[in-house]
């Protein structure tokens, strides 16, 4: 970007978008900046793409109130837009305001998407956030998106976190097709709430349905296997792990 300049080629909205998404960390935040003021000089703080890509900017590198700033300086705001600031509020533990910000989308009228639903719920961390939760739920539901695999291994993991471990089950039997993702986030929840008998039989039908294990299904299951005392299954599960070249992995 910068030997860009030096050669005098004028940037477009697309470049200011890809140098912005590489402005991800504390440690490039001045560079962010200083493309920040470039990008008001040549007139682009207007443009969606880029506002989008400064509020994902400022809320990498931590800086929620310049993120906030920049939102509501955007004259036109689209889905992305929103779920950019969302998941900046999110990203942070600022949860009060992701579910305002939320509820100021859908009075504005702009329509939550896939992605909208997906943020929301992972503030719903604690039981505390049940019911916010299952309203989020209902409105999955009315939208028609609850068989969406992003969406339902969401509310896995949301009822999961929140202890609601019947809730989870029931959106996980409900699911037509279920990827590894998914299971995960099932075994994930069992493991949680120290449901190992049904996290090592979760795992069992798994293979049976000739779903291909990853890493994270592997970590969600050791501690499983261990807490029964089981040595033979445990074994088992070792070698399924060398066979599928995991052995190694530091996780």
């Amino acid at each position: 970007f910068q030997q860009m300049q030096v050669e005098g080629v004028i940037p477009d909205r697309a470049t200011f978008v890809s140098t912005l998404s590489a402005c991800a960390s504390q440690a490039a935040l001045t560079e962010g900046r200083r493309t920040h003021a470039l990008i008001v000089a040549s007139g682009f703080e207007l443009d969606v793409a880029v506002g989008t890509a400064l509020v994902n900017m400022y809320g990498k590198c931590g800086w929620l109130e310049d993120a906030q700033t920049t939102f509501d300086s955007m004259h036109n705001r689209n889905v992305i837009s929103w779920n950019a600031m969302i998941a900046v509020c999110v990203r942070h533990g600022h949860n009060k305001n992701a579910f305002r910000l939320f509820q100021q989308m859908k009075l504005e009228g702009q329509l939550p998407d896939k992605a909208s639903f997906v943020i929301i719920l992972s503030a719903c961390t604690s039981q505390a956030a049940l019911p916010k939760g299952k309203q989020m739920h209902a409105c999955i539901v009315a939208s028609g998106i609850e068989f969406d695999a992003g969406v339902c291994c969401a509310l896995v993991n949301f009822y999961g976190k929140c202890g609601s471990l019947e809730d989870a089950r029931m959106i996980f039997d409900e699911m037509p097709r279920r990827n590894v993702v998914l299971w995960n986030a099932m075994l994930a929840a069992c493991s949680q709430h120290g449901n190992d008998k049904e996290a090592i039989r979760l795992f069992q039908q798994m293979q049976l349905q000739g779903v291909i294990p990853d890493k994270v299904t592997f970590v969600c299951l050791i501690s499983a296997y261990a807490s029964q005392a089981a040595l033979a299954e445990a074994k088992c599960l070792h070698s399924c792990i060398v066979a599928s070249g995991f052995e190694s992995d530091v996780v």
